[in-house]
Protein backbone atom coordinates (compact mmCIF):
# COMPACT_ATOMS: atom_id res chain seq x y z
CA UNK A 1 0.00 0.00 0.00
CA UNK A 2 1.39 3.33 -0.72
CA UNK A 3 1.23 6.45 1.15
CA UNK A 4 -1.40 7.92 -1.02
CA UNK A 5 -4.05 4.63 -0.46
CA UNK A 6 -3.54 5.09 3.21
CA UNK A 7 -7.34 5.58 4.77
CA UNK A 8 -9.04 4.62 1.17
CA UNK A 9 -10.89 1.83 0.48
CA UNK A 10 -10.05 -0.17 -2.29
CA UNK A 11 -12.66 -0.35 -5.54
CA UNK A 12 -13.86 -3.83 -5.08
CA UNK A 13 -14.54 -3.34 -1.12
CA UNK A 14 -16.55 0.13 -1.81
CA UNK A 15 -18.68 -1.89 -4.93
CA UNK A 16 -19.30 -4.92 -2.16
CA UNK A 17 -20.99 -2.36 0.50
CA UNK A 18 -22.61 -0.28 -1.91
CA UNK A 19 -25.84 -1.32 -2.82
CA UNK A 20 -28.12 -0.57 -6.02
CA UNK A 21 -31.48 -0.02 -4.24
CA UNK A 22 -31.01 2.97 -1.28
CA UNK A 23 -32.50 2.09 1.89
CA UNK A 24 -36.01 1.92 2.49
CA UNK A 25 -35.69 5.79 4.79
CA UNK A 26 -34.25 7.37 0.90
CA UNK A 27 -37.31 5.99 -1.21
CA UNK A 28 -40.01 7.64 -2.51
CA UNK A 29 -43.13 7.53 -0.46
CA UNK A 30 -45.22 6.78 -3.18
CA UNK A 31 -43.32 3.34 -4.18
CA UNK A 32 -42.97 2.71 -0.65
CA UNK A 33 -47.15 2.60 -0.40
CA UNK A 34 -47.44 0.84 -3.93
CA UNK A 35 -45.22 -1.57 -2.33
CA UNK A 36 -47.43 -2.01 1.04
CA UNK A 37 -50.23 -2.65 -1.83
CA UNK A 38 -48.77 -5.29 -3.69
CA UNK A 39 -47.25 -6.90 -0.70
CA UNK A 40 -50.93 -7.26 0.64
CA UNK A 41 -52.25 -9.37 -2.43
CA UNK A 42 -51.48 -12.66 -2.72
CA UNK A 43 -51.97 -12.64 -6.65
CA UNK A 44 -49.74 -9.69 -7.07
CA UNK A 45 -46.71 -10.82 -4.92
CA UNK A 46 -46.86 -14.09 -7.30
CA UNK A 47 -47.23 -11.92 -10.21
CA UNK A 48 -44.25 -10.04 -9.14
CA UNK A 49 -42.08 -12.95 -8.55
CA UNK A 50 -43.46 -14.54 -11.88
CA UNK A 51 -42.03 -11.49 -13.99
CA UNK A 52 -39.25 -11.04 -12.34
CA UNK A 53 -37.98 -14.54 -12.96
CA UNK A 54 -38.86 -14.79 -16.08
CA UNK A 55 -36.77 -11.45 -16.73
CA UNK A 56 -33.95 -13.15 -15.33
CA UNK A 57 -31.23 -15.09 -17.14
CA UNK A 58 -32.22 -18.22 -15.01
CA UNK A 59 -35.28 -18.24 -16.86
CA UNK A 60 -33.17 -18.02 -20.35
CA UNK A 61 -30.77 -21.22 -19.18
CA UNK A 62 -33.83 -23.35 -18.07
CA UNK A 63 -35.40 -22.93 -21.54
CA UNK A 64 -32.35 -23.86 -23.54
CA UNK A 65 -31.78 -26.79 -21.70
CA UNK A 66 -35.48 -28.05 -21.39
CA UNK A 67 -36.12 -27.59 -25.34
CA UNK A 68 -32.75 -28.79 -26.08
CA UNK A 69 -33.67 -32.19 -24.29
CA UNK A 70 -36.98 -32.49 -25.41
CA UNK A 71 -35.86 -31.95 -29.39
CA UNK A 72 -32.82 -34.12 -29.44
CA UNK A 73 -34.15 -36.80 -27.28
CA UNK A 74 -37.55 -36.85 -26.11
CA UNK A 75 -39.95 -36.60 -29.89
CA UNK A 76 -39.58 -37.67 -33.15
CA UNK A 77 -41.17 -34.41 -34.41
CA UNK A 78 -41.49 -32.06 -31.49
CA UNK A 79 -42.07 -28.99 -33.83
CA UNK A 80 -46.02 -28.77 -33.67
CA UNK A 81 -45.77 -29.48 -29.99
CA UNK A 82 -42.91 -26.97 -29.31
CA UNK A 83 -44.48 -24.53 -31.11
CA UNK A 84 -48.28 -25.06 -29.12
CA UNK A 85 -46.10 -24.64 -25.85
CA UNK A 86 -43.91 -21.72 -27.05
CA UNK A 87 -46.88 -19.63 -28.19
CA UNK A 88 -48.56 -20.76 -24.89
CA UNK A 89 -45.92 -19.47 -22.87
CA UNK A 90 -45.14 -16.04 -24.79
CA UNK A 91 -48.89 -15.36 -24.09
CA UNK A 92 -48.92 -15.87 -20.47
CA UNK A 93 -45.29 -14.26 -20.13
CA UNK A 94 -47.36 -11.32 -21.75
CA UNK A 95 -49.59 -10.78 -19.65
CA UNK A 96 -47.20 -10.54 -17.00
CA UNK A 97 -45.36 -7.78 -18.72
CA UNK A 98 -48.55 -5.97 -19.33
CA UNK A 99 -48.81 -6.85 -15.26
CA UNK A 100 -45.66 -5.31 -14.49
CA UNK A 101 -46.28 -2.39 -16.87
CA UNK A 102 -49.32 -1.49 -14.85
CA UNK A 103 -47.38 -1.30 -11.55
CA UNK A 104 -45.04 0.83 -12.95
CA UNK A 105 -48.26 2.95 -14.55
CA UNK A 106 -49.62 2.70 -11.10
CA UNK A 107 -46.60 4.12 -9.08
CA UNK A 108 -45.84 6.71 -11.70
CA UNK A 109 -49.54 8.19 -11.28
CA UNK A 110 -49.07 7.75 -7.40
CA UNK A 111 -45.38 9.23 -7.51
CA UNK A 112 -47.09 12.63 -9.73
CA UNK A 113 -49.74 12.93 -7.11
CA UNK A 114 -47.45 13.29 -4.50
CA UNK A 115 -44.94 15.05 -6.24
CA UNK A 116 -48.30 17.54 -7.16
CA UNK A 117 -49.08 17.86 -3.72
CA UNK A 118 -45.89 18.86 -2.22
CA UNK A 119 -45.29 21.01 -5.12
CA UNK A 120 -48.64 23.14 -4.37
CA UNK A 121 -47.50 23.15 -0.63
CA UNK A 122 -44.27 24.84 -1.39
CA UNK A 123 -45.86 26.85 -3.60
CA UNK A 124 -48.45 28.05 -0.64
CA UNK A 125 -45.84 28.19 1.69
CA UNK A 126 -43.76 30.45 -0.70
CA UNK A 127 -45.99 32.79 -1.35
CA UNK A 128 -46.80 33.48 2.14
CA UNK A 129 -43.41 34.38 2.54
CA UNK A 130 -43.35 36.90 -0.26
CA UNK A 131 -46.38 38.02 1.45
CA UNK A 132 -44.69 38.53 4.58
CA UNK A 133 -41.54 40.00 2.92
CA UNK A 134 -43.72 42.62 1.26
CA UNK A 135 -45.71 43.49 4.01
CA UNK A 136 -42.57 44.23 5.61
CA UNK A 137 -40.80 46.00 3.10
CA UNK A 138 -43.98 48.28 3.20
CA UNK A 139 -43.72 49.05 6.80
CA UNK A 140 -39.75 49.71 6.26
CA UNK A 141 -40.91 52.44 3.80
CA UNK A 142 -42.99 53.48 5.40
CA UNK A 143 -40.57 53.86 8.73
CA UNK A 144 -37.79 55.38 6.69
CA UNK A 145 -40.26 58.02 4.89
CA UNK A 146 -41.60 59.25 8.14
CA UNK A 147 -38.04 59.43 10.17
CA UNK A 148 -36.89 61.75 6.98
CA UNK A 149 -39.99 63.56 6.94
CA UNK A 150 -39.75 64.53 10.51
CA UNK A 151 -36.13 64.72 10.58
CA UNK A 152 -36.54 67.30 7.87
CA UNK A 153 -39.02 69.40 9.73
CA UNK A 154 -36.73 69.26 12.83
CA UNK A 155 -33.73 71.00 10.54
CA UNK A 156 -36.15 73.45 8.94
CA UNK A 157 -37.77 74.13 12.41
CA UNK A 158 -34.83 74.30 15.15
CA UNK A 159 -32.19 74.63 13.02
CA UNK A 160 -30.33 71.67 14.00
CA UNK A 161 -29.45 68.90 11.91
CA UNK A 162 -30.82 65.66 12.21
CA UNK A 163 -28.52 62.77 13.72
CA UNK A 164 -28.01 59.53 11.82
CA UNK A 165 -27.53 56.60 14.39
CA UNK A 166 -24.06 54.71 12.44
Amino acid sequence: MSRFDRGRTSRTARRRTTSRTPPPAHRHPAYLEVQKERAEDVQLRTADWITRFAGSMWFVYIHVVVFAVWMVWTERSPWPTLTLIVSLEAIFLSTFVMIGQNRQAEFTRKKADHDYEAQELELRHNTHLTELVHTLTVEIHEAVNAAATSGTATCENGGQTPTTPA
